[in-house]
């Protein structure tokens, strides 16, 4: 029979151990590019690491970024032009307070795609079309303006309606509540296989871009050093540890306890798009230099008020990636 101080012990133990974790209240758009996070919790990573991490999903971008401001959440997932729009004041909305945001790594590149109706056939096609966005001055919005405008459309010729997510925006589309939108890999895949055609790459026409990355605030990292530091070293091993084929299977078995109705075939190919070898995730965290100065560019013409934008440094601290990298 076991001692009952011994089981005290055991209790006091364990009760310790979770109490050594260290919360982390992370938000993201819901969907298969939460892949590296759910890799780190189910594998253990963010454990490791003394991380108690819960991830939140948003609606759209307007809430993630105003959740950060306002101290409700310690770091999200989103795209990079979201940090450079809401510092340079060109975002959807004005903040509550002067923001200090900045990207401490990179989770993915690329993997941005205009998919439209099946009855359209070119960009002509779209005119007096309304077209869904997220929020229509920040993310991938002015990438669609961008490729509508190179495609021969001027402000006038469409419409465009801030929906949210780039999951209800797929949904919304299928359901032909407009005629088209950007997706980004894997939630393009469904459309396409309902005969929803892929107008644009973003990359082939505009070169490279950098997608998603992890933000935070400036002043929350500073006091959460070790915590910042700790969730870049799992996620970044998270993500190397997909590029592994061998763990294939079970990265597809990862992907679907947290997306159950999505089929076994349909996850591997979702998979296999996010570890695309010129899109998709990026090995290490890295932060794609020439991807962000497509941000800058785009964002430099079509943001407003309109501002000149060059440099990347500006919106980027990557002190704690190479502490979390040993440098």
């Amino acid at each position: 029979m076991v001692h009952r101080s011994l089981l005290g012990f055991a209790a006091l133990g364990l009760a310790s151990l979770v109490h050594a974790q260290t919360p982390l209240r992370v938000i993201s758009f819901p969907g298969g590019a939460n892949l590296p996070l759910w890799v780190a919790e189910d594998k253990g990573l963010f454990a490791r690491e003394k991380l108690a991490v819960k991830v939140s999903p948003t609606p759209n971008s307007v809430e993630l970024v105003q959740s950060l401001i306002k101290n409700e959440e310690d770091v999200a997932t989103a795209a990079f032009d979201n940090v450079v729009a809401y510092q340079e004041g060109q975002g959807e909305v004005k903040l509550s307070t002067a923001p200090d945001l900045f990207a401490f790594m990179g989770f993915s590149r690329g993997t941005v795609r205009l998919v439209v109706s099946p009855d359209v056939r070119d960009y002509d096609d779209l005119r007096g079309k309304t077209l869904a966005v997220d929020a229509i001055a920040t993310g991938y919005s002015l990438v669609l303006q961008k490729l509508l405008q190179l495609g021969g459309l001027e402000d006038g010729d469409y419409r465009l309606e801030p929906v949210g997510s780039t999951a209800t925006r797929a949904q919304a589309l299928m359901e032909n509540k407009f005629s088209g939108t950007i997706l980004t890999t894997p939630l393009e895949i469904a459309p396409e296989s309902r005969g929803y055609r892929r107008l644009a790459n973003a990359v082939d026409v505009l070169g490279p871009y950098q997608t998603i990355v992890g933000i935070t605030r400036r002043s929350w990292a500073r006091a959460n050093r070790d915590a910042l530091v700790s969730f870049i070293r799992a996620s970044t091993e998270a993500i190397d540890w997909l590029f592994d084929p061998k763990n294939r299977t079970e990265a597809v078995a990862i992907y679907r306890t947290h997306l159950p109705n999505v089929p076994e075939d349909a996850a591997r190919r979702h998979v296999d798009a996010l570890l695309g070898e010129c899109e998709g995730f990026t090995r290490g965290g890295a932060l794609d230099p020439q991807g962000m100065m497509t941000v800058l560019r785009i964002r430099s013409e079509l943001g407003r008020p309109r501002k000149t934008l060059t440099d990347p440094a500006r919106y980027l601290d990557e002190r704690y990636q190479r502490a979390a990298n040993g440098k």
